[in-house]
């Protein structure tokens, strides 16, 4: 009993190589389907995930269910997910190969109707990030882009923007002027 659960069935540079091979598919096929693929799941995108990991397992392990076999394919995927993540923070290229751009869908108030199709966003998706902003519409946004994590980053119009600190201290000191006059003249 022992014995089988610990005897690999399947060469090691096999296994390896099987998993390797596997983890640049998924890479691929994921960063084919875009960003938005990659932004917050919904249940069909959890159903996919689970029934791909599946569809994969036999190509990753092949014929080994030992539980040999299976550390060698976790200990691969986790080292080559390690590898490409941290080539991605060292290579400015590496990265955009691998994680991408972003992708501009707001400029001056006016939505790029081609890339919100693109990344499969809806509308509404839109018209949320922007009240996260504090903003009213999207012609309060002075651009927008979909960076590679799925995250809609926005920038409001200079006057769609809520006062901040330095605007509060501006303000204060101008009040302050203004009340010395009104105190020297009367």
């Amino acid at each position: 009993m022992w014995h089988e659960m610990f005897a690999q069935q399947v060469p090691f540079a096999e296994k390896v190589i099987r998993t390797v091979l596997v983890y640049a598919l998924i890479a691929v096929l994921l960063r084919a389907t875009g960003k938005r693929g990659l932004s917050g799941l919904n249940s069909l995108d959890f159903v996919v995930m689970f029934l791909l990991s599946n569809v994969v397992q036999n190509a990753v392990i092949g014929a080994d269910n030992s539980i040999t076999g299976g550390a060698i394919g976790a200990v691969t995927l986790v080292v080559v997910n390690t590898a490409v993540t941290r080539a991605a923070l060292r290579n400015e290229v590496f990265a955009r190969i691998f994680e991408g751009n972003d992708t501009p869908v707001i400029r001056s108030g006016r939505v790029d109707q081609g890339a919100v199709r693109r990344l499969g966003l809806r509308r509404h998706e839109l018209d949320r990030a922007v009240r996260l902003q504090n903003g009213e519409d999207v012609r309060d946004i002075e651009s927008g882009d979909f960076d590679p994590d799925g995250h809609l980053i926005l920038t409001l119009k200079k006057d769609a923007r809520d006062a901040n600190h330095s605007d509060v201290v501006r303000i204060e000191a101008r009040l302050e002027r203004i009340e010395r006059l009104l105190l020297e003249r009367g």
